[in-house]
This record gives structure tokens, C-alpha cells and sequence, in this order.
């Protein structure tokens, strides 16, 4: 058994990785912040990019890894705070691509889960920009990993619904049928909940989800600043009143929770770590 660690990436160097070919725009997802979530395909657009387009989700210690000469821009969104127009930065995207630049959009989490890379890669595919999708660790599910909350467990849950908590305008989603949702599993996995959660609670009891059902919020999940934070679904919004956790939260409304006390490995010293 080998008592030293040693990297050895430069083993990669050798593989066939996708030619990042300049015009075209990367959809990467960088995974839910411990730069070591990050996979293979956005270290290589990382290395062969032009540009990076990032959000405000994507933890900042990854674009050390860029080569020197690559140039960043900030395109962040963030519920309550002065952001981007979304149409304008899908029109900087198309701008920079026929500019013959090689684009990485680099976006928290997975681009296709709440990430609005779907409104970005269609804007490209209408525009004519080729364009490449590399998903991305979820929040809600590796995130949730790191408080030692399993998304699905047999012994559980066989079904989960993941869901935001707001919409376009910050509200509680207006077109959500909430009688369904309540119902529908076990277990819910909630992002971008936190502010709305009182009212989301109050909708969910009312429709008939159990009043007593835990709630766990876990905040800057897998980094060394993580938090998680448990109640109940009667008192979820008094809660956020009272202890306002902080955001970026993943809200976790179900028996899956029950797990964490056995399952809770993400230690604070292996928090020490800051690659994950």
C-alpha cells in the first residue's frame, strides 16, 4: 500500500480530448463549488479556452487554472442584487464566438438544472454558433452528498422532485401546482428556496404535505464555509426570519434528512481542503 499521494494528470495529457475549435461557445458546468467536483472536460476547456464567461456561482479559485493570457468576464446572477440581462449575455456569447473565440460559458452546478443553459444554448443554436454542453455536478445532488444526505435511498425514498423557489421575478413560482408537488415524493430538493421558504411551506401544508416533515438547509454546500441548518416544515419560515442562512442554499424537505446524523462524513478538517 502506497503511503505517498502523487499526482499524476500529466498521464492526461496524452488522451484524446475534444478539439475546442475557435467560434464555437462550452456550456460547462463547474459543479456545486469545491473545485475538485469539477470533471475532466471543463479542466480541458479551462486550458483551451479564449474566454470565460462565468456566473456568479462558479467558485472563483478555479480560474487560477487558467493560462496566462485568458481573459474573464463576470456575468452573474444573483436573486435581489443588480445583475445581467439574460438575453444580453446571450448575445455576448454570440458576439465573442463570431469574434473566432473560443467561449466557455462556465456556470455553477449542472448548466441544464436551473442553470439556464437551455435559454443559452438555444439563443446559440437560433444564432448559428456551434456550441458544446459538459454537465456539471448538481447542487442537489452532490451538494447534498456533502452534508451526508443521500437525494434517493431505498429505504426512503424512490423518487425525488427537484424544484425552485422562484421564478423570473424572485417570487414563489406562480405556475407550480402545489397540490401535486406535495404529494407527488417523498422527498423535495429545493433550489434557490431559502427566501420564499415560509411561503413555499405554508403552500405545501396547505396542499397536504405533513406539517412536521423535516426541513435541512445546507448553505455554500462542499466548501469550507458549509452550514446545515434543520427544521420543520411548520416553522421553515420563521426559521430563515430568525437565523437567515446563507445563500447559496440547497433546501431539502423529506425523510431523506434522516440519514445525516449517520452519514455526516464532510468533517471540519477535511473542510481544511479547499479542493473539496
Amino acid at each position: 500500500m502506497r503511503e505517498t499521494q502523487t499526482n499524476n494528470f500529466a498521464k492526461l495529457d496524452a488522451e484524446d480530448f475534444p478539439t475546442f475549435h475557435a467560434g464555437w461557445v462550452w456550456l460547462v458546468g463547474a459543479g456545486p463549488g469545491a473545485p475538485g467536483l469539477m470533471s475532466l472536460l471543463a479542466y480541458h476547456a479551462l486550458q483551451h479556452c479564449d474566454i470565460v464567461v462565468y456566473d456568479a456561482l462558479v467558485n472563483p479559485d478555479m480560474l487560477r487554472w487558467l493560462p496566462e493570457g485568458v481573459e474573464t468576464e463576470y456575468a452573474g446572477k444573483r436573486g435581489g442584487k443588480p445583475s445581467p440581462v439574460q438575453t444580453d449575455i446571450s448575445l455576448r456569447l454570440i458576439t465573442l464566438a463570431k469574434e473566432g473565440k473560443r467561449v466557455l460559458r462556465l456556470k455553477g452546478g449542472d448548466p441544464f438544472m436551473f442553470g439556464r443553459g437551455g435559454e443559452e444554448s438555444q439563443t446559440l443554436a437560433k444564432a448559428g454558433i456551434p456550441f458544446r454542453i459538459v454537465p456539471g455536478i448538481s447542487a442537489g445532488i452532490g451538494g447534498l452528498a456533502y452534508a451526508g444526505i443521500p437525494a434517493t435511498h431505498r429505504d426512503t425514498n424512490h423518487a425525488v422532485i427537484f424544484l425552485t423557489g422562484h421564478d423570473a421575478t424572485g417570487k414563489m413560482p406562480a405556475n407550480v401546482n402545489w397540490q401535486a408537488i406535495a404529494t407527488a415524493a417523498p422527498v423535495i430538493v429545493m433550489y434557490m428556496g431559502v427566501k420564499n421558504l415560509g411561503e413555499i411551506a405554508e403552500a405545501l401544508i396547505k396542499a397536504g404535505r405533513p406539517a412536521d416533515h423535516p426541513v435541512t438547509i445546507v448553505s455554500n454546500a462542499s466548501l469550507p464555509s458549509q452550514t446545515v441548518a434543520s427544521t420543520f416544515l411548520s416553522e421553515a419560515g420563521a426559521y430563515v426570519e430568525a437565523h437567515k442562512p446563507p445563500t447559496p442554499a440547497i433546501v431539502v424537505i423529506g425523510h431523506a434528512s434522516d440519514w445525516r446524523p449517520l452519514l455526516d462524513w464532510y468533517s471540519p478538517k477535511l473542510m481544511e481542503n479547499k479542493i473539496g
